[in-house]
Protein backbone atom coordinates (compact mmCIF):
# COMPACT_ATOMS: atom_id res chain seq x y z
CA UNK A 1 0.00 0.00 0.00
CA UNK A 2 1.35 3.43 -1.00
CA UNK A 3 1.88 5.75 1.94
CA UNK A 4 -0.28 8.89 1.87
CA UNK A 5 2.23 11.81 1.89
CA UNK A 6 -0.41 14.31 3.07
CA UNK A 7 -1.88 12.35 5.99
CA UNK A 8 0.31 13.73 8.78
CA UNK A 9 0.00 17.32 7.58
CA UNK A 10 -3.79 17.06 7.34
CA UNK A 11 -4.15 16.19 11.01
CA UNK A 12 -1.30 18.15 12.60
CA UNK A 13 -2.46 21.23 10.71
CA UNK A 14 -6.12 20.71 11.59
CA UNK A 15 -5.73 19.75 15.26
CA UNK A 16 -3.89 22.99 15.91
CA UNK A 17 -7.02 25.07 15.56
CA UNK A 18 -9.26 23.44 18.19
CA UNK A 19 -7.94 25.47 21.12
CA UNK A 20 -7.30 28.46 18.87
CA UNK A 21 -10.94 28.69 17.84
CA UNK A 22 -12.07 28.07 21.40
CA UNK A 23 -10.21 31.21 22.44
CA UNK A 24 -11.39 33.21 19.43
CA UNK A 25 -15.01 32.19 20.07
CA UNK A 26 -14.71 33.23 23.71
CA UNK A 27 -13.61 36.73 22.69
CA UNK A 28 -15.65 37.26 19.51
CA UNK A 29 -18.98 35.83 20.75
CA UNK A 30 -18.94 36.17 24.53
CA UNK A 31 -16.84 39.18 25.46
CA UNK A 32 -19.84 41.51 25.09
CA UNK A 33 -22.03 39.10 27.06
CA UNK A 34 -19.39 39.02 29.80
CA UNK A 35 -19.37 42.83 29.94
CA UNK A 36 -23.13 43.28 30.02
CA UNK A 37 -24.20 40.26 32.09
CA UNK A 38 -21.20 39.54 34.37
CA UNK A 39 -19.49 42.90 34.78
CA UNK A 40 -22.84 44.72 34.44
CA UNK A 41 -21.34 47.72 32.65
CA UNK A 42 -23.71 50.67 32.30
CA UNK A 43 -25.06 51.99 28.99
CA UNK A 44 -22.58 54.88 28.80
CA UNK A 45 -19.57 52.57 29.20
CA UNK A 46 -21.01 50.13 26.65
CA UNK A 47 -21.32 52.89 24.04
CA UNK A 48 -17.61 53.65 24.58
CA UNK A 49 -16.76 49.96 24.29
CA UNK A 50 -18.70 49.81 21.01
CA UNK A 51 -16.67 52.76 19.71
CA UNK A 52 -13.41 51.06 20.75
CA UNK A 53 -14.31 47.87 18.88
CA UNK A 54 -15.18 49.81 15.74
CA UNK A 55 -11.96 51.84 15.96
CA UNK A 56 -10.02 48.57 16.23
CA UNK A 57 -11.48 47.50 12.87
CA UNK A 58 -10.13 50.69 11.28
CA UNK A 59 -6.72 49.77 12.63
CA UNK A 60 -7.20 46.30 11.14
CA UNK A 61 -7.60 47.78 7.69
CA UNK A 62 -3.85 48.49 7.84
CA UNK A 63 -2.69 45.84 10.31
CA UNK A 64 -3.86 42.70 8.48
CA UNK A 65 -2.33 43.29 5.01
CA UNK A 66 0.86 44.70 6.53
CA UNK A 67 1.14 41.63 8.75
CA UNK A 68 0.61 39.48 5.65
CA UNK A 69 3.46 41.27 3.91
CA UNK A 70 5.70 40.74 6.95
CA UNK A 71 4.98 37.01 6.87
CA UNK A 72 5.61 36.80 3.11
CA UNK A 73 8.93 38.65 3.54
CA UNK A 74 10.14 36.45 6.40
CA UNK A 75 13.14 34.24 5.70
CA UNK A 76 14.61 31.91 8.31
CA UNK A 77 15.36 28.33 9.27
CA UNK A 78 11.86 27.90 10.76
CA UNK A 79 10.13 29.10 7.59
CA UNK A 80 7.88 32.11 7.22
CA UNK A 81 4.69 30.79 8.84
CA UNK A 82 5.65 29.00 12.05
CA UNK A 83 7.32 31.90 13.94
CA UNK A 84 4.12 33.95 13.60
CA UNK A 85 1.96 31.00 14.57
CA UNK A 86 4.00 30.36 17.72
CA UNK A 87 4.52 33.89 19.01
CA UNK A 88 1.04 34.97 17.97
CA UNK A 89 -0.54 32.10 19.89
CA UNK A 90 1.45 32.85 23.04
CA UNK A 91 0.67 36.58 22.90
CA UNK A 92 -3.03 36.02 22.20
CA UNK A 93 -3.34 33.60 25.10
CA UNK A 94 -1.70 35.95 27.63
CA UNK A 95 -3.68 39.02 26.57
CA UNK A 96 -7.00 37.13 26.59
CA UNK A 97 -6.40 36.12 30.19
CA UNK A 98 -5.71 39.77 31.06
CA UNK A 99 -8.97 40.89 29.39
CA UNK A 100 -10.95 38.58 31.69
CA UNK A 101 -8.97 39.47 34.82
CA UNK A 102 -10.48 41.73 37.49
CA UNK A 103 -8.40 44.89 37.91
CA UNK A 104 -11.21 46.71 39.77
CA UNK A 105 -11.50 49.38 37.09
CA UNK A 106 -14.68 51.14 35.99
CA UNK A 107 -15.88 53.94 33.74
CA UNK A 108 -13.31 55.72 31.58
CA UNK A 109 -10.32 54.00 33.23
CA UNK A 110 -11.77 50.61 32.27
CA UNK A 111 -12.46 51.76 28.70
CA UNK A 112 -8.87 53.03 28.24
CA UNK A 113 -7.36 49.85 29.72
CA UNK A 114 -9.62 47.64 27.62
CA UNK A 115 -8.76 49.59 24.45
CA UNK A 116 -5.04 49.07 25.11
CA UNK A 117 -5.43 45.34 25.74
CA UNK A 118 -7.72 44.81 22.78
CA UNK A 119 -5.28 46.53 20.43
CA UNK A 120 -2.49 44.21 21.60
CA UNK A 121 -4.81 41.22 21.33
CA UNK A 122 -5.67 42.21 17.78
CA UNK A 123 -2.02 42.38 16.71
CA UNK A 124 -1.15 39.05 18.35
CA UNK A 125 -4.15 37.16 16.98
CA UNK A 126 -3.62 38.63 13.51
CA UNK A 127 -0.04 37.34 13.47
CA UNK A 128 -1.19 33.88 14.50
CA UNK A 129 -4.21 33.76 12.21
CA UNK A 130 -2.37 34.88 9.08
CA UNK A 131 0.55 32.58 9.80
CA UNK A 132 -1.78 29.64 10.36
CA UNK A 133 -4.21 29.91 7.45
CA UNK A 134 -1.68 31.12 4.87
CA UNK A 135 0.23 27.88 5.48
CA UNK A 136 -2.68 25.86 4.04
CA UNK A 137 -2.17 26.60 0.31
CA UNK A 138 1.54 25.95 0.69
CA UNK A 139 0.81 22.32 1.63
CA UNK A 140 -0.61 21.27 -1.75
CA UNK A 141 -1.48 22.59 -5.22
CA UNK A 142 -4.16 19.94 -5.75
CA UNK A 143 -7.69 21.32 -5.30
CA UNK A 144 -9.13 18.10 -3.87
CA UNK A 145 -6.26 17.71 -1.41
CA UNK A 146 -6.73 21.31 -0.32
CA UNK A 147 -10.39 20.54 0.27
CA UNK A 148 -9.43 17.60 2.50
CA UNK A 149 -6.91 19.65 4.49
CA UNK A 150 -9.33 22.55 4.71
CA UNK A 151 -12.24 20.30 5.72
CA UNK A 152 -10.27 18.74 8.60
CA UNK A 153 -9.10 22.18 9.72
CA UNK A 154 -12.66 23.56 9.62
CA UNK A 155 -13.95 20.48 11.47
CA UNK A 156 -11.39 21.07 14.23
CA UNK A 157 -12.15 24.80 14.26
CA UNK A 158 -15.85 24.05 14.64
CA UNK A 159 -15.15 21.55 17.40
CA UNK A 160 -13.41 24.39 19.23
CA UNK A 161 -16.26 26.80 18.50
CA UNK A 162 -19.05 24.49 19.62
CA UNK A 163 -17.20 23.21 22.68
CA UNK A 164 -17.31 26.81 23.87
CA UNK A 165 -20.94 27.28 22.86
CA UNK A 166 -21.91 24.07 24.65
CA UNK A 167 -19.70 24.38 27.72
CA UNK A 168 -19.40 28.05 28.58
CA UNK A 169 -22.73 28.59 30.36
CA UNK A 170 -22.87 25.39 32.44
CA UNK A 171 -19.15 25.52 33.26
CA UNK A 172 -19.09 29.19 34.26
CA UNK A 173 -22.26 28.67 36.32
CA UNK A 174 -20.64 25.73 38.11
CA UNK A 175 -17.34 27.55 38.57
CA UNK A 176 -19.23 30.59 39.85
CA UNK A 177 -20.83 28.46 42.55
CA UNK A 178 -17.51 26.84 43.49
CA UNK A 179 -15.49 30.07 43.46
CA UNK A 180 -18.23 32.29 44.81
CA UNK A 181 -17.94 34.78 41.92
CA UNK A 182 -19.11 34.80 38.32
CA UNK A 183 -16.19 37.04 37.40
CA UNK A 184 -13.68 34.56 38.80
CA UNK A 185 -15.47 31.77 36.97
CA UNK A 186 -15.08 33.50 33.60
CA UNK A 187 -11.42 34.26 34.38
CA UNK A 188 -10.65 30.60 35.11
CA UNK A 189 -12.51 29.59 31.97
CA UNK A 190 -10.41 32.04 29.93
CA UNK A 191 -7.20 30.61 31.42
CA UNK A 192 -8.26 27.11 30.36
CA UNK A 193 -8.95 28.27 26.79
CA UNK A 194 -5.58 30.03 26.66
CA UNK A 195 -3.71 26.89 27.70
CA UNK A 196 -5.54 24.81 25.08
CA UNK A 197 -4.74 27.33 22.36
CA UNK A 198 -1.02 27.25 23.06
CA UNK A 199 -0.99 23.45 23.29
CA UNK A 200 -2.92 23.01 20.04
CA UNK A 201 -0.79 25.44 18.09
CA UNK A 202 2.31 23.59 19.30
CA UNK A 203 0.98 20.49 17.49
CA UNK A 204 0.94 22.46 14.24
CA UNK A 205 4.30 24.14 14.75
CA UNK A 206 6.14 20.90 15.52
CA UNK A 207 4.03 18.50 13.41
CA UNK A 208 3.52 20.10 9.98
CA UNK A 209 6.18 19.66 7.31
CA UNK A 210 6.04 22.18 4.46
CA UNK A 211 6.79 20.84 0.95
CA UNK A 212 7.85 24.28 -0.46
CA UNK A 213 5.84 24.40 -3.67
CA UNK A 214 7.29 27.58 -5.15
CA UNK A 215 10.04 26.78 -7.65
CA UNK A 216 12.35 29.55 -6.41
CA UNK A 217 12.38 31.88 -3.39
CA UNK A 218 10.87 35.28 -4.18
CA UNK A 219 12.38 38.66 -3.50
CA UNK A 220 10.93 40.61 -0.58
CA UNK A 221 7.63 42.30 -1.33
CA UNK A 222 7.56 46.09 -1.58
CA UNK A 223 4.58 48.29 -0.71
CA UNK A 224 3.77 48.36 -4.41
CA UNK A 225 3.81 44.54 -4.51
CA UNK A 226 1.50 44.49 -1.49
CA UNK A 227 -0.96 46.80 -3.21
CA UNK A 228 -0.82 44.82 -6.46
CA UNK A 229 -1.36 41.50 -4.66
CA UNK A 230 -4.63 42.80 -3.24
CA UNK A 231 -6.05 45.35 -5.66
CA UNK A 232 -4.91 43.92 -9.01
CA UNK A 233 -6.04 40.40 -8.18
CA UNK A 234 -9.70 40.81 -9.17
CA UNK A 235 -10.65 37.27 -8.11
CA UNK A 236 -9.23 37.86 -4.64
CA UNK A 237 -11.13 41.13 -4.32
CA UNK A 238 -14.47 39.63 -5.33
CA UNK A 239 -13.90 36.66 -3.04
CA UNK A 240 -13.17 39.08 -0.20
CA UNK A 241 -16.34 41.09 -0.87
CA UNK A 242 -18.52 37.98 -1.04
CA UNK A 243 -16.88 36.49 2.04
CA UNK A 244 -17.24 39.76 4.00
CA UNK A 245 -20.96 40.00 3.30
CA UNK A 246 -21.47 36.39 4.36
CA UNK A 247 -19.41 36.71 7.56
CA UNK A 248 -21.17 39.92 8.59
CA UNK A 249 -24.53 38.18 8.43
CA UNK A 250 -23.35 34.96 10.03
CA UNK A 251 -21.50 36.76 12.84
CA UNK A 252 -24.51 38.93 13.68
CA UNK A 253 -26.71 35.86 14.08
CA UNK A 254 -24.27 33.84 16.18
CA UNK A 255 -23.38 36.78 18.43
CA UNK A 256 -27.07 37.24 19.22
CA UNK A 257 -27.41 33.56 20.21
CA UNK A 258 -27.17 33.86 24.00
CA UNK A 259 -29.44 36.90 24.07
CA UNK A 260 -32.02 35.09 21.93
CA UNK A 261 -32.21 32.13 24.27
CA UNK A 262 -32.29 34.29 27.38
CA UNK A 263 -34.79 36.92 26.28
CA UNK A 264 -36.84 35.26 23.50
CA UNK A 265 -36.82 31.55 24.29
CA UNK A 266 -36.65 32.16 28.04
CA UNK A 267 -33.82 29.79 29.04
CA UNK A 268 -30.23 30.83 28.29
CA UNK A 269 -28.91 27.41 29.36
CA UNK A 270 -30.69 25.80 26.40
CA UNK A 271 -28.28 27.64 24.10
CA UNK A 272 -25.56 25.23 25.19
CA UNK A 273 -27.69 22.20 24.26
CA UNK A 274 -28.69 23.88 21.01
CA UNK A 275 -25.05 24.66 20.22
CA UNK A 276 -23.84 21.11 20.78
CA UNK A 277 -26.52 19.68 18.46
CA UNK A 278 -25.70 22.20 15.75
CA UNK A 279 -21.99 21.61 16.21
CA UNK A 280 -22.39 17.90 15.59
CA UNK A 281 -24.51 18.63 12.48
CA UNK A 282 -21.96 21.10 11.13
CA UNK A 283 -19.01 18.80 11.74
CA UNK A 284 -20.84 15.98 9.94
CA UNK A 285 -21.50 18.36 7.02
CA UNK A 286 -17.79 19.20 6.78
CA UNK A 287 -16.89 15.51 7.05
CA UNK A 288 -19.01 14.58 4.04
CA UNK A 289 -18.09 17.67 1.99
CA UNK A 290 -15.32 15.82 0.03
CA UNK A 291 -17.94 13.23 -1.02
CA UNK A 292 -20.29 15.98 -2.24
CA UNK A 293 -17.43 17.68 -4.10
CA UNK A 294 -16.86 14.48 -6.11
CA UNK A 295 -20.43 14.68 -7.43
CA UNK A 296 -21.03 18.42 -7.77
CA UNK A 297 -18.83 21.36 -8.68
CA UNK A 298 -18.18 24.24 -6.29
CA UNK A 299 -20.75 26.54 -7.89
CA UNK A 300 -23.51 23.99 -7.25
CA UNK A 301 -22.31 23.39 -3.69
CA UNK A 302 -22.36 27.14 -2.98
CA UNK A 303 -25.95 27.31 -4.29
CA UNK A 304 -26.96 24.40 -2.03
CA UNK A 305 -25.28 25.97 0.98
CA UNK A 306 -26.95 29.34 0.39
CA UNK A 307 -30.38 27.74 -0.07
CA UNK A 308 -30.01 25.89 3.26
CA UNK A 309 -28.98 29.10 5.03
CA UNK A 310 -31.93 31.08 3.63
CA UNK A 311 -34.39 28.32 4.52
CA UNK A 312 -32.93 28.20 8.02
CA UNK A 313 -33.40 31.93 8.52
CA UNK A 314 -37.00 31.73 7.36
CA UNK A 315 -37.87 28.91 9.77
CA UNK A 316 -35.93 30.59 12.60
CA UNK A 317 -37.79 33.92 12.29
CA UNK A 318 -41.27 32.37 12.31
CA UNK A 319 -40.53 29.48 14.70
CA UNK A 320 -42.67 29.30 17.87
CA UNK A 321 -40.55 30.37 20.83
CA UNK A 322 -42.02 27.85 23.27
CA UNK A 323 -40.57 24.73 21.64
CA UNK A 324 -37.11 23.65 20.55
CA UNK A 325 -38.30 21.54 17.61
CA UNK A 326 -38.58 24.27 14.97
CA UNK A 327 -35.72 26.27 16.45
CA UNK A 328 -33.54 23.16 16.22
CA UNK A 329 -34.55 22.44 12.61
CA UNK A 330 -33.85 26.06 11.65
CA UNK A 331 -30.47 25.99 13.32
CA UNK A 332 -29.43 22.75 11.62
CA UNK A 333 -30.35 24.11 8.18
CA UNK A 334 -28.49 27.36 8.87
CA UNK A 335 -25.30 25.80 10.22
CA UNK A 336 -25.03 22.97 7.68
CA UNK A 337 -25.31 25.51 4.87
CA UNK A 338 -22.81 27.77 6.64
CA UNK A 339 -20.30 24.90 6.92
CA UNK A 340 -20.36 24.38 3.15
CA UNK A 341 -20.00 28.09 2.38
CA UNK A 342 -17.23 28.61 4.94
CA UNK A 343 -15.11 25.83 3.47
CA UNK A 344 -15.76 26.97 -0.10
CA UNK A 345 -14.66 30.51 0.77
CA UNK A 346 -11.42 29.10 2.15
CA UNK A 347 -10.84 27.25 -1.12
CA UNK A 348 -11.66 30.34 -3.21
CA UNK A 349 -9.00 32.28 -1.27
CA UNK A 350 -6.46 29.49 -1.78
CA UNK A 351 -7.11 29.29 -5.53
CA UNK A 352 -6.77 33.06 -5.90
CA UNK A 353 -3.11 32.69 -4.85
CA UNK A 354 -2.22 30.76 -8.00
CA UNK A 355 -4.43 33.11 -10.01
CA UNK A 356 -2.48 36.09 -8.64
CA UNK A 357 0.83 34.36 -9.37
CA UNK A 358 -0.37 33.58 -12.91
CA UNK A 359 -1.61 37.12 -13.54
CA UNK A 360 0.91 39.23 -11.58
CA UNK A 361 4.00 36.99 -11.44
CA UNK A 362 4.12 36.86 -7.64
CA UNK A 363 2.95 34.22 -5.14
CA UNK A 364 1.58 36.00 -2.05
CA UNK A 365 0.09 33.41 0.32
CA UNK A 366 0.18 35.48 3.48
CA UNK A 367 -0.97 38.76 1.94
CA UNK A 368 -3.86 36.86 0.36
CA UNK A 369 -4.81 35.08 3.56
CA UNK A 370 -4.40 38.31 5.53
CA UNK A 371 -7.82 39.13 4.15
CA UNK A 372 -9.41 36.20 6.00
CA UNK A 373 -8.73 37.42 9.56
CA UNK A 374 -9.54 40.94 8.43
CA UNK A 375 -12.88 39.75 7.07
CA UNK A 376 -13.61 37.63 10.15
CA UNK A 377 -12.80 40.50 12.49
CA UNK A 378 -14.79 42.97 10.40
CA UNK A 379 -17.72 40.58 10.63
CA UNK A 380 -17.25 40.19 14.39
CA UNK A 381 -16.86 43.95 14.89
CA UNK A 382 -19.96 44.85 12.92
CA UNK A 383 -21.81 42.05 14.70
CA UNK A 384 -20.68 43.38 18.08
CA UNK A 385 -21.76 46.89 17.09
CA UNK A 386 -25.17 45.69 15.90
CA UNK A 387 -25.68 43.52 18.99
CA UNK A 388 -24.45 46.21 21.38
CA UNK A 389 -26.71 48.86 19.84
CA UNK A 390 -29.66 46.45 19.72
CA UNK A 391 -29.44 45.37 23.37
CA UNK A 392 -29.32 49.04 24.40
CA UNK A 393 -32.08 50.30 22.08
CA UNK A 394 -34.37 47.33 22.76
CA UNK A 395 -34.14 47.79 26.52
CA UNK A 396 -32.39 44.48 27.13
CA UNK A 397 -29.29 46.00 28.74
CA UNK A 398 -31.34 47.95 31.28
CA UNK A 399 -33.76 45.09 32.02
CA UNK A 400 -33.48 43.42 35.42
CA UNK A 401 -35.25 40.25 34.24
CA UNK A 402 -36.25 38.98 30.77
CA UNK A 403 -39.86 39.88 31.58
CA UNK A 404 -38.86 43.55 31.73
CA UNK A 405 -38.09 43.64 28.00
CA UNK A 406 -41.12 45.04 26.08
CA UNK A 407 -42.59 43.12 23.09
CA UNK A 408 -41.26 45.71 20.66
CA UNK A 409 -37.80 45.11 22.13
CA UNK A 410 -38.08 41.40 21.29
CA UNK A 411 -39.19 42.26 17.75
CA UNK A 412 -36.20 44.59 17.39
CA UNK A 413 -33.86 41.77 18.48
CA UNK A 414 -35.37 39.29 16.00
CA UNK A 415 -35.21 41.73 13.10
CA UNK A 416 -31.56 42.55 13.82
CA UNK A 417 -30.72 38.87 14.27
CA UNK A 418 -32.41 37.53 11.13
CA UNK A 419 -33.48 40.19 8.59
CA UNK A 420 -30.18 42.07 8.31
CA UNK A 421 -28.03 38.90 8.02
CA UNK A 422 -30.41 37.51 5.40
CA UNK A 423 -29.84 40.57 3.21
CA UNK A 424 -26.03 40.52 3.47
CA UNK A 425 -25.74 36.78 2.78
CA UNK A 426 -27.91 36.99 -0.34
CA UNK A 427 -25.88 39.95 -1.58
CA UNK A 428 -22.64 38.01 -1.04
CA UNK A 429 -23.95 35.11 -3.13
CA UNK A 430 -24.93 37.51 -5.93
CA UNK A 431 -21.39 38.96 -5.99
CA UNK A 432 -19.95 35.43 -6.29
CA UNK A 433 -22.26 34.50 -9.17
CA UNK A 434 -21.57 37.75 -10.96
CA UNK A 435 -17.79 38.02 -10.67
CA UNK A 436 -15.98 34.84 -9.54
CA UNK A 437 -14.67 32.81 -12.49
CA UNK A 438 -11.99 30.38 -11.19
CA UNK A 439 -13.70 27.06 -11.80
CA UNK A 440 -12.01 23.66 -11.94
CA UNK A 441 -11.17 23.98 -15.65
CA UNK A 442 -9.63 27.44 -15.33
CA UNK A 443 -7.58 26.42 -12.26
CA UNK A 444 -6.10 23.46 -14.17
CA UNK A 445 -5.11 25.81 -16.99
CA UNK A 446 -3.47 28.20 -14.49
CA UNK A 447 -1.38 25.41 -12.96
CA UNK A 448 -0.30 24.17 -16.38
CA UNK A 449 0.83 27.67 -17.38
CA UNK A 450 2.72 28.14 -14.09
CA UNK A 451 4.46 24.80 -14.57
CA UNK A 452 5.54 25.75 -18.10
CA UNK A 453 6.90 29.04 -16.75
CA UNK A 454 8.85 27.12 -14.08
CA UNK A 455 7.13 28.94 -11.20
CA UNK A 456 5.71 25.94 -9.32
CA UNK A 457 6.76 22.38 -8.55
CA UNK A 458 4.19 19.78 -9.61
Amino acid sequence: MTKDPYRKNRYTFGLGTIGRDMLYTLVSMYLLFYMTEVMNLDDATMWWITAVLLAARIFDSVNDPVMGALVDNTRGKHGKFKPYIAWGALGTAIITVLMFADFSLSGLSYVVFFAFLYLLWDVAFTANDIGYWSMLPSLSLDQKEREKIGAIARICANIGLFVIVGAIMPLTDWLGTVLGSDQKAWFVFAVGCAVLMVGGQAITVFGVKEPHLAAEPQQNATLKDLGNAIFKNDQLLFTAISMSLFMIGYSITTTFGTYYFKYVYGDENMYSVFGVVLGVAQILALSIFPLFSKKWNRKTLYAIGTALVLLGYGVFFFAPTDTMLFIGIAGMLLFIGQAFIQLLMLMFLADSIEYGQWKLGRRSESVTFALQPFINKIGAAIANAVVSATVIISGINSAVTPADVPPEGITTLKLAMFALPLATIVLGYIVYLWKFKIDEKMYAKILEDLKERGEVKM
